[in-house]
C-alpha cells in the first residue's frame, strides 16, 4: 500500500492487538505473546521471551518460539540496576528501535512510563488513580499487606503531541498474569509495543 506524501508512515511491523501470557519458573521469567484472531482470542504465537533473574542489567529477548532458535528483538537497561534507567529496543540485528524508561517520582504515586519510538513519543500512566494508590496502601497494612491481591490495572499510553492513544495494556483476571495489548497507532512497532507490554509486567515492581 502506498501512503500518500505527508502522512505518518506505518512501522515495519504492525500488529493492532496482541496477547501477553506470563510464565514463572525458579530462575527465569517467560512470556509467550500471541496475535489476536478475528474472534479476538488468542491465536498465531508471535513470539517468546525470556527474563533472567539475578542480571546487573536488566534484559529481556524475545525468540520466534519455545525452541529459542531464533533471536528475533531484546530490550536491555543502559544501566545496572537503576531505577530510572533507560531500556533499549533492539531488532535481530543489535539495531535500536525504540526506548522507554520509568518516571520514578511519578511513580512512586501512579506508575508512569516514557515510551519512544521512530515517529511515537508518548507517556503511559495506570488508568485508574484508585487502584493505584490503593495498591500501594495495601503493602503498608500490618498482616494485610503480605495477602496476595489480584489487582487488575490497566495503562494507557498518549502521545504527547497529538493526545491520542497509541498503546493499552488491559491486565486480566487470570492465575498468571495476562494481558490484553491494543496498539491503534500503526506507527508503533510491534516489536516496541510487545517490548513495552512484556516491561509492564517485568519491572513494574522495580
Amino acid at each position: 500500500m502506498t501512503v500518500p506524501a505527508g502522512h505518518p508512515q506505518p512501522a515495519p511491523m504492525v500488529v493492532p492487538r496482541f496477547f501477553v501470557q506470563q510464565r514463572i519458573t525458579l530462575m527465569v521469567n517467560r512470556y509467550v505473546i500471541r496475535m489476536a484472531d478475528p474472534d479476538g482470542n488468542p491465536g498465531h504465537l508471535l513470539a517468546f521471551a525470556e527474563q533472567k533473574r539475578m542480571k546487573l542489567k536488566e534484559e529481556v529477548v524475545f525468540f520466534t518460539d519455545e525452541s529459542k532458535s531464533r533471536r528475533v528483538f531484546s530490550f536491555k537497561a543502559r544501566q545496572r540496576l537503576d531505577v530510572h534507567a533507560q531500556h533499549d529496543v533492539y531488532d535481530e540485528y543489535g539495531t535500536i528501535i525504540g526506548y522507554f524508561s520509568k518516571e520514578f517520582g511519578a511513580s512512586l504515586l501512579r506508575s508512569t512510563w516514557n515510551l519512544s519510538a521512530p515517529g511515537v513519543e508518548a507517556v503511559g500512566q495506570e488508568r485508574s488513580m484508585f487502584i493505584a494508590v490503593l495498591r500501594r496502601v495495601w503493602g503498608f497494612i500490618p498482616y494485610v499487606g503480605d495477602i496476595w491481591v489480584p489487582f487488575v490495572f490497566h495503562f494507557d499510553f498518549t502521545d504527547t503531541r497529538s493526545g491520542q492513544i497509541v498503546l493499552s495494556s488491559h491486565k486480566k483476571i487470570a492465575l498468571r498474569d495476562a494481558y490484553d495489548v491494543t496498539v491503534p497507532n500503526p506507527q508503533l512497532d510491534f516489536r516496541v509495543a510487545a517490548a513495552m507490554a512484556v516491561a509492564l509486567d517485568a519491572l513494574q515492581s522495580r
